[in-house]
């Protein structure tokens, strides 16, 4: 079973977690996978900082098991 993406994840832990997960952040104006911030930056206060409902970001992120494809 896949970890599940939580809003205490830093950009960093989701993006190696998921190799989809920049797309989809990207489509939401979150273009923190080359952010050198990416390291500390938790997704909650990214979605915050960028106007964007953490709640849905993460029914997004975690939907349908898509972060299936781990880079593990």
């Amino acid at each position: 079973m896949a970890k599940k993406i939580t809003k205490d994840m830093t950009f960093a832990e989701i993006m190696k977690l998921d190799k989809k997960a920049g797309e989809k952040l990207a489509e939401r104006g979150l273009f923190c996978g080359g952010c050198p911030m990416a390291q500390f930056e938790t997704l909650e206060n990214g979605a915050k900082a960028h106007g964007v409902s953490v709640e849905k970001l993460l029914e997004e992120l975690n939907a349908n098991g898509s972060n299936e494809n781990r880079s593990e």
